[in-house]
């Protein structure tokens, strides 16, 4: 059994903290003892989340401007002192086919899922390094594993969120820092609304992938996949010759869930949301 006493009096900064998963993560974390801030673009939402939860910082964040992450991670230590750990969790969804994309739908994926991920990095690297201990946490998707229909951007960023966290972690390895990646399934919040789960593959709950943030912390790999069944499907498709594994992708539903099967007016709204808002 895990021990999670080593979670209390810990520093953690969670991006895109107002729902979904950063919020799940933040109340799990909480009930172990550490010292949550939660940041969103959402300024309402986080401020409502916050305060509902009475987690200790939560504001406004915009993980694409390196002067708005700057001042929130300032803010954090000021208040909490030293961050312990930064879980760079915001992100956004749209999902379709390729060149139905607008030009801005693509900039904004790729600014938050890409951009915010590294940029967050950075910033915790800068103030970690000295003090020779700290740990983020990267949210991917098994979808940075495998090639989904209707996710191509979205595959590619997260693609790139592994590829980026796996050099980091070699780059720094000795340093006293850690760096891992959690890679969820298709799981029940706002971002993956109006779609429907392959076959043979439930979505995940929140709180599951705020678990495997918990058991990272307290026992740090490189990746944490969830859930288990689908973690290992994408990696055994992924070794498989190219026909085969496409095949099974076919046959579990995954060439259409994010195409055909996606509830429109649901993904209509949370995409006129993304527009407005961000992550």
């Amino acid at each position: 059994m895990t021990d999670f006493s080593s979670i209390t009096g810990k520093v953690v900064v969670i991006t895109g903290g107002a729902r979904g998963i950063g919020l799940a993560t933040g109340k799990a974390l909480q009930a172990l003892g550490a010292k949550i801030a939660i940041g969103d673009i959402d300024e309402v939402s986080v401020k409502e989340s916050g305060a509902a939860q009475g987690f200790e910082v939560y504001g406004r964040l915009d993980v694409t401007d390196q002067q708005s992450f700057e001042a929130f991670l300032d803010e954090v230590e000021k208040q909490l002192g030293p961050i312990d750990v930064l879980i760079n969790n915001a992100g956004i969804m749209p999902t379709g086919r390729v060149v139905d994309e607008s030009d801005q739908i693509t900039r904004r994926i790729l600014d938050i899922n890409v951009y915010g991920v590294i940029l967050g990095s950075k910033l915790a690297l800068a103030r970690m390094l000295p003090r020779g201990r700290g740990h983020v946490i990267n949210i991917a998707s098994l979808a940075g594993e495998t090639h989904i229909p209707g996710l191509a951007t979205y595959n590619a960023s997260k693609h790139a969120v592994l590829g980026f966290t796996d050099t980091a972690r070699e780059e720094y390895r000795g340093t006293g820092l850690q760096f891992s990646s959690v890679l969820p399934t298709l799981t029940k919040t706002e971002l993956g609304s109006g779609v429907t789960a392959p076959k043979l593959l439930r979505p995940a709950e929140p709180e599951e992938i705020a678990d495997a943030i918990a058991k990272l912390i307290v026992e740090p790999k490189a990746k944490a996949r969830v859930t288990a069944v689908a973690g290992i499907i994408a990696q055994v498709v992924g070794l498989l010759p190219q026909s085969v594994g496409d095949a099974i992708g076919r046959a579990l539903g995954a060439q259409n869930a994010f195409l055909d099967d996606v509830d429109s007016d649901a993904r209509k709204a949370y995409e006129a949301r993304v527009r407005g808002t961000g992550n």
